[in-house]
C-alpha cells in the first residue's frame, strides 16, 4: 500500500492546494491507494494526471469533477509590497514556504518556488495577494526528469521539511491542564493555528466552486 502511494504521489503535481478535498499531495495519494478517492480530483495536474493515474491504478479514464475546480493556467502568488503590512497571515498559509517575511515587515514571494496553490491568498486582510499566470504555461507533471516534474519534487521536498519543523515545534501536551497551569505555561496554540488555516482553505474552496461555469 505505501509502495503504490509513493507511486501515486510522484505522479501528483505538489501544489498541495487541497482541491483534491485532501490536506495535500500526499493523504490524497494515500487516499487514491485505499481506492478511497477518485482519480479526476486534481485540477492542478490537467488531463495528463488523470491519464496517468488511470493507467497506473488500472481505471477508466474520468473527465476532471467540476466538483474540485477546473484546469486553469499555472499561476504564482505576487505581493503588492507597498500595502503589505506585515501580519505574516499568508507566511502561515504557505504549505511550502515560498513566503519571506516576518511580523509587522514586509512580505514578499519566491517566484520560483510558489506552487500557485492560492492558500494564500484568503487569509490577507489587506487583499494584496494577487495571482498571475506564469510565460512558460508547458506543465506536464507526470514526465520523470522534466522541468515541471523537478519543480513537484522540489516542492514536496519543501512541503515535508515545513510540516517536521511544524511538529519538532510544537508544545508537547502536558498530563492535564492543571499541571499546564501549575508549570505557567500557554495554552497549545499549534490547533488554533490549524484551525485558521484549514479555514482558510474551505474559504478559498468555496471561492473557486463559484468560479466554475454553470450549465445553462
Amino acid at each position: 500500500m505505501i509502495e503504490l502511494a509513493d507511486r501515486i504521489d510522484a505522479i501528483l503535481p505538489q501544489t498541495q492546494c487541497t482541491q483534491c478535498g485532501y490536506a495535500g499531495c500526499r493523504p490524497y495519494a494515500d487516499a487514491l491507494a485505499r481506492g478511497e478517492a477518485g482519480i479526476n480530483q486534481c485540477p492542478p495536474g490537467g488531463e495528463s494526471g488523470i491519464h496517468a493515474l488511470a493507467q497506473l491504478l488500472g481505471q477508466p479514464y474520468a473527465p476532471l469533477s467540476p466538483v474540485h475546480g477546473v484546469v486553469r493556467p499555472k499561476m504564482r502568488a505576487v505581493i503588492d509590497e507597498e500595502s503589505c503590512i506585515g501580519c505574516t497571515l499568508c507566511i502561515k498559509a504557505c504549505p511550502v514556504d515560498a513566503i519571506l517575511g516576518t511580523h509587522k515587515q514586509m512580505h514578499t514571494v519566491i517566484a520560483d518556488e510558489c506552487t500557485g496553490c492560492e492558500l494564500c491568498v484568503a487569509p490577507c486582510p489587506v487583499e494584496c495577494i494577487d495571482m498571475e499566470p506564469l510565460a512558460n504555461q508547458d506543465w506536464d507533471y507526470t514526465l520523470p526528469a522534466s522541468p515541471a516534474r523537478r519543480v513537484a519534487d522540489a516542492a514536496r521536498r519543501r512541503y515535508q521539511a515545513r510540516l517536521q519543523r511544524l511538529d519538532r515545534n510544537s508544545p508537547k501536551p502536558l498530563a492535564d491542564a492543571s499541571s499546564r497551569e501549575a508549570d505557567g505555561q500557554a495554552p497549545n496554540t499549534i490547533d488554533a493555528k490549524k484551525a485558521a488555516l484549514a479555514a482558510a482553505m474551505a474559504r478559498v474552496r468555496a471561492q473557486r466552486k463559484t468560479d466554475i461555469p454553470q450549465k445553462a
